[in-house]
């Protein structure tokens, strides 16, 4: 756990640590007035007594120590909060995976789409079993091939069956995800699939639900700031760029206002690669700059994988960045508990060296 210099929610309890130095004064005081009295004895060993058993730098670790638990106490009673590393408390992740015609391109060796499966179910393996996982599969339209479980064997077998199609809607894989997520949200899933546009000045809330105004009156979708939601996350895989169906950006937005982070993949060289098949050819190019722009308006990371091993690797890195997470949380409790382990150490050692206490 990396702790960084802290913020403190009552600032104002600092000032209270201006008493240490005065405490370090009296301390200093007692010991000088101490060994003035002890001058008057005649008995050396009644002097002895009366300074204690100890010696040296030893007779000061208590003082010290209470010292240091009085200082934790203070800055405990200032409520200060860190980023700190924690447990992440997501229950489910969606991965959105492209399953259209250009992942059959060989630049990422045996393909794209292959080396997707298996960077795919190496993450699975990795991730903490207490995380539902959900499957999307995109290409002209998307459809949720397997819906959030604990399961990897169904997961895995859902991965087994992609099956490529024509047509790339990143939007729709997208927007299909947070359905799964909220499935009472109203998201109309007929309105976005067979690649159908919304209407000019629809708004995508209104293209994906028709019916909004109506039941706005019931109830009111209010926005979330981006990345909030920590319940959830998307993982979006792609090799290509849009050529259908709901806008990538407005997908990202809609995302956006309900909190949900989407992480970007983008497997394939940028440059791209014409691929043929049943007699037709086309240039396959990944669209880095759409795909940054969706997890930059997200809250989240886009990732580049040109190769099956930097594949694997995003994955890798997506599992353990998804399994923990970097939270701003209130670490009063801690220094308390640091405070009340040094005050017990020093009245231990006090105790021990000197058959009181302080």
């Amino acid at each position: 756990m990396n702790l960084p210099w802290p913020n403190f929610l009552w600032p104002q309890f600092l000032w209270l640590l201006l008493a240490l130095p005065l405490l370090v004064a009296v301390y200093v005081w007692l010991l000088r007035r101490k060994k003035k009295l002890a001058l008057r004895y005649a008995s050396l060993s009644i002097v002895r007594e009366a300074m204690g058993k100890g010696s040296g730098v030893r007779r000061h670790i208590p003082p010290l120590l209470f010292l240091l638990s009085l200082a934790a106490m203070l800055m405990a009673a200032a409520r200060p909060f860190a980023v700190v590393s924690l447990p992440s408390q997501r229950e489910t992740i969606m991965l959105a995976m492209d399953v259209s015609g250009s992942m059959r391109a060989t630049d990422v060796l045996p393909n794209r789409l292959v080396a997707s499966q298996n960077a795919a179910k190496a993450f699975l393996a990795e991730l903490p079993r207490s995380v539902r996982v959900g499957i999307v599969a995109f290409a002209g339209t998307a459809a949720v091939v397997q819906q959030p479980t604990l399961s990897r064997e169904d997961l895995i077998t859902a991965i087994d069956k992609f099956q490529l199609q024509r047509g790339t809607a990143i939007g729709n894989g997208i927007v299909m995800s947070l359905s799964e997520l909220f499935p009472d949200a109203g998201i109309d899933i007929a309105s976005m699939q067979y690649g159908r546009e919304r209407p000019r000045g629809t708004s995508l809330d209104q293209a994906l639900d028709p019916d909004k105004e109506a039941k706005e009156a019931k109830k009111e979708f209010i926005p979330v700031a981006p990345g909030s939601y920590t319940s959830a996350a998307i993982i979006l895989l792609t090799d290509g760029q849009r050529t259908t169906g709901v806008d990538s950006l407005d997908a990202a937005k809609a995302a956006a206002d309900r909190g949900v982070r989407v992480y970007t993949v983008g497997i394939g060289t940028v440059d791209g690669e014409t691929i043929g098949f049943e007699g037709w050819s086309m240039r396959v190019k990944l669209d880095e700059e759409t795909l940054k722009g969706i997890a930059r308006a997200t809250q989240a990371e886009y990732f580049y994988a040109g190769t099956a091993t930097d594949l694997k690797k995003v994955y890798e890195t997506l599992s353990s960045r998804l399994a923990v997470e970097k939270k701003e949380t209130e670490i009063s409790g801690l220094l308390a508990l640091v405070a009340a382990a040094l005050g017990l150490l020093s009245a231990a050692l006090s105790l021990l060296w000197f058959n009181r206490i302080l």
